[in-house]
């Protein structure tokens, strides 16, 4: 289910309830490190084949939007849309039912995309390792967003959808083994530098913080979480952690 769910690749569900739903969210730091390390491969594997280190991450990217249906970026349009509306709630959810994409999320995903490949190609230019240990962080700390959003006292926006089907299904403790997980990801940083190892953990807490922020206004302006807010969940963090990490790089 988490792999039908967080990826483009098709698999057969026996079981579609609320438990496994909550299991399924709890492995999707588990994919998200696997798609994150997949897309720092591809950066540096065409930055070494010649290509300009800018030019390898929007292919690297534009994988990552490949194999997951670009589901999470369709969310962090949507949401952008319905919160840039400054209608109610009713009316918020309504715009973000659309197929269209309005200016706030054309806006907000034009700014997140450059923010990720600009960041990823700093990272390929400063070494393999970076790239790679900064990439799978991001993957993991974005879907690890998804794994707390979805934890009890979080509601549903909808009575219906994927937020009302994962909302509260997840467990503390299946929630603290993804964050464990995640952590142990960031420490790959080490095989850049100690230090950047250090800097992968401090972006991944500030790849969660930033979501959370979504997460708050979300709540408060639409009651609750919708499948469409999730994606801006992971959206948001993994490009923050991308770009902190960057930023870091040129310290450590």
């Amino acid at each position: 289910m988490a792999l039908g769910t967080f990826t483009v690749f098709p698999v057969r569900v026996d079981r579609v309830d609320r438990p496994a739903a909550g299991w399924a969210m709890v492995w999707a730091p588990v994919l998200g490190t696997l798609l994150g390390g997949l897309t720092g491969t591809v950066a540096v594997l065409g930055a070494a084949v010649g290509l300009s280190a800018p030019l390898a991450a929007v292919l690297a990217v534009g994988l990552a939007a490949l194999l997951t249906r670009g589901l999470h970026l369709d969310g962090l349009a949507d949401l952008a849309d319905g919160l840039g509306s400054g209608r109610p709630a009713e009316g918020a959810l309504e715009v973000m039912r659309r197929s269209d994409i309005g200016p706030f999320g054309v806006v907000t995903l034009v700014v997140a995309l450059a923010a990720q490949v600009l960041s990823l190609g700093q990272l390929v230019t400063v070494s393999a390792g970076a790239a790679l240990a900064g990439a799978a962080a991001a993957g993991a700390a974005g879907r690890l967003a998804v794994t707390l959003a979805c934890t009890p006292r979080v509601p549903s926006a909808r009575p219906e959808g994927l937020g009302a089907f994962v909302a509260g299904t997840v467990r503390w403790p299946g929630a603290s083994a993804a964050a464990v997980l995640t952590a142990v990801v960031c420490l790959a940083g080490w095989v850049h530098a100690p230090g950047f190892a250090l800097a992968c953990v401090l972006a991944a807490v500030a790849g969660l913080l930033a979501a959370g922020g979504v997460l708050r206004r979300a709540v408060r302006r639409l009651g609750g979480v919708t499948g469409d807010v999730l994606g801006a969940l992971v959206e948001t963090a993994a490009t923050v952690v991308l770009v902190v990490a960057a930023a870091a790089s040129a310290w450590v």
